[in-house]
């Protein structure tokens, strides 16, 4: 079922009239493994059609308690809004069990539990005393620091001072650079490259300046010519990754 589910999203569009990303048909299908996993463990008979709403809701208590409540701040849950993802998530499966099965969806239902997602706070970020620290470590924008690793560093710690996501970082291509008019174009991570939905970010001009150094150092690399990503990893490595 998690294989035809997956075909099913391979052929439609989202809500906003574009394809799945095969990282959100993932996340659907590795919320419908968690649920058959528990369902296994449970000696449950049948396949996700008899998950009817009663199931479905010791499933998700289930998964609170085991998942969400040692990760909370207090030991009571309610924090990481993982039950809340995993229920969006199994969303899916169970409208395409409604269309192809015939069966009754549990979300519909009045008794079905939900669990919301954790209230949104005041996003933390780090202190100016750190970024400073940090921006000294990797030469401080000095020309005199030349080497492959600090250099792209420090573009890096600059480009985060712009507001980007890690994985906003990390997508950047060279075509996204316009230093000229000290800009960058970031696309937003569900979407393709020709999304209108990009947006510009205007750059600091100690950002532009390191990202100038970045791309003539970047140009030494064996990797250079033959893949866009911005960001190339030391030791000859191609597209940098979360890992150092």
């Amino acid at each position: 079922m998690l294989e035809e589910l997956d075909l099913h999203l391979s052929t439609i569009t989202n809500r906003f009239g574009r394809p799945y990303q095969r990282k959100t048909i993932n996340a659907y299908k590795f919320a419908g493994v968690a649920l058959h996993n528990w369902m296994t463990e449970s000696d449950m008979e049948g396949d996700f059609t008899a998950c009817d709403v009663p199931t479905l809701n010791r499933f998700f208590r289930w998964y609170y308690q085991v998942h969400d409540v040692p990760k909370s701040q207090d030991g009571k849950g309610g924090y990481t809004g993982g039950t809340n993802t995993l229920q969006r998530n199994l969303r899916p499966l169970f409208i395409y069990l409604a269309e192809e099965y015939d069966h009754a969806n549990p979300y519909d239902s009045p008794k079905f539990h939900r669990y919301t997602a954790p209230p949104l706070g005041k996003p933390k970020t780090l202190s100016e005393e750190f970024v400073t620290d940090i921006l000294k470590v990797t030469g401080n924008g000095s020309p005199k620091v030349r080497d492959f690793q600090t250099v792209r560093d420090h573009a890096i710690v600059r480009v985060l001072t712009e507001g980007l996501r890690a994985e906003e970082l990390l997508n950047l291509r060279v075509q996204d650079l316009d230093l000229a008019q000290r800009t960058m174009l970031v696309i937003p991570l569900k979407m393709d490259r020709n999304s209108v939905d990009a947006r510009v970010i205007p750059l600091q001009p100690k950002t532009a300046k390191a990202l100038a150094r970045h791309l003539r150092v970047r140009s030494t690399h064996p990797l250079a010519d033959s893949t866009p990503f911005l960001w190339l990893g030391t030791r000859g490595r191609g597209p940098q990754s979360r890992s150092p």
